[in-house]
């Protein structure tokens, strides 16, 4: 009877765990079910395939790290959120072009996603803008807020890496160091 459940379509729920285990299987199920449509819905508004490929990658992408970042609820079909963000994103390709955009043709539901895409995209501005912080901190101070907050390394094994006397050494370097990065981050534009 296995066979039976490998031709079964996944639910919504199957999907959003497959993305949780990083299931190559279930992102080319999504490819393969739901691009069609995001290809129906830039091609019927003067976009090209390419465009709609773009697009398409960039909707799987934003429902990836929410997914990821365990901020994703689901109030709708998996599908109408797809649409919804392939739309948005194509309406707003469409507005930077200076094309007329109150027309678009629209062949699916879809649910309003601007407040998660514009959250989506400053959360993307802040990480890079962090980022860039980060790469002129200079050492030793990027690499122990690296070893802290990305690797996990507790204060002790910080402080032995760095030939600190003690952890409540290294605890302090820490804290002026993340005092420096925030006044980066902050004079950053």
């Amino acid at each position: 009877m296995s066979s039976k459940q490998t031709h079964s379509k996944p639910t919504d729920n199957d999907i959003i765990l497959g993305i949780l285990n990083n299931s190559t299987t279930v992102l080319n199920y999504l490819y393969k079910e739901y691009y069609p449509m995001a290809l129906k819905l830039v091609l019927n508004n003067n976009g090209t395939e390419e465009e709609a490929k773009d697009v398409y990658q960039e909707s799987i992408i934003i429902l990836h790290t929410k997914i990821k970042n365990g901020d994703f609820e689901l109030s709708s079909k998996l599908k109408t959120f797809i649409y919804s963000v392939c739309r948005r994103l194509w309406l707003k390709k469409l507005n930077h072009r200076g094309r007329q955009t109150e027309n678009i043709k629209d062949y699916e539901d879809f649910i309003p996603v601007e407040n998660d895409l514009e959250q989506h995209e400053e959360k993307d501005k802040q990480f890079n803008k962090m980022h860039e912080a980060l790469e002129t901190l200079g050492e030793p101070c990027k690499t122990i807020i690296e070893d802290f907050y990305i690797r996990n390394m507790s204060m002790q094994d910080i402080c032995e890496k760095f030939g600190y006397t003690n952890a409540d050494n290294a605890k302090t370097q820490k804290y002026k160091c993340l005092q420096r990065l925030k006044k980066m981050f902050f004079n950053l534009k």
